[in-house]
């Protein structure tokens, strides 16, 4: 079966665009036009990927992408007219996983898209190992063979983004990686803006797994050099 992706823009030309684009490069595409409408079509397990415009009627983009994320940990693709870098670190703190200003750049676009539903589908388990170890650090346990992170025992809801970062870290505890090889690791390209776009998705993270995010334990940042998963 295709790859399915899920578009969302109140303006029909751009939905139109994006999806003619994407249908050339075999993906099936799923087209939607407010948010509400995103929220009912994205609980559909077929969609892998989700591409949603931040300006929308009935639900706002990035309300939409916060109730998602109580549901699904598919790739998340913002776009939106607002190209200042808060707003993009607000549209990351929300849950995406990217964020594409308009006008953007159609290969870009594609590029982005094959990147997030290349990671999706490896963290999917299709090719896990299930012979691979678990690995610990004190209240923490993770498990590589279905990418699962486990917080004193309970599951932790992580994005498909989140998830890879755990998965570096986990896998070599106490290492400290600076936040644009982190970018190259986890995104798959050349690092931009790498240092806030890591650093917004390290803060959900610590909120998710950290008693007190403010002193985490776990995930600690070394100054002046980059992150690093403690070993306890």
């Amino acid at each position: 079966m295709n790859e399915c992706v899920l578009v969302v823009d109140d303006d029909r030309e751009i939905v139109r665009a994006i999806a003619l684009l994407l249908e050339k490069e075999g993906y099936t595409v799923l087209r939607a036009y407010d948010g509400m409408q995103a929220l009912d079509m994205a609980m559909d397990r077929q969609v892998q990927l989700l591409i949603l415009d931040v300006m929308m009627p009935k639900l706002d983009g990035l309300s939409a992408v916060l109730h998602l994320r109580e549901k699904r940990n598919i790739p998340i693709i913002v776009l939106s007219a607002k190209s200042e870098e808060s707003d993009k670190i607000l549209g990351l703190s929300m849950g995406a996983d990217d964020y594409v200003a308009k006008p953007f750049h159609p290969q870009e676009l594609l590029a982005r898209v094959r990147s997030h539903l290349r990671r999706y589908n490896i963290l999917g388990g299709v090719n896990a190992d299930a012979n691979r170890s678990v690995f610990r650090s004190g209240r923490l346990t993770y498990r590589p063979e279905d990418h699962t992170l486990l917080a004193d025992g309970e599951p932790v809801r992580l994005t498909a983004t989140e998830t890879k970062i755990v998965d570096l870290l986990m896998r070599n505890l106490g290492r400290v990686f600076p936040a644009e090889e982190i970018y190259r690791r986890v995104w798959g390209e050349e690092p931009y803006a790498a240092e806030n776009t890591v650093m917004v998705h390290i803060r959900r993270i610590r909120e998710k797994i950290e008693l007190n995010p403010k002193e985490p334990e776990y995930l600690k940042v070394v100054w002046g050099i980059g992150y690093k998963m403690e070993k306890r």
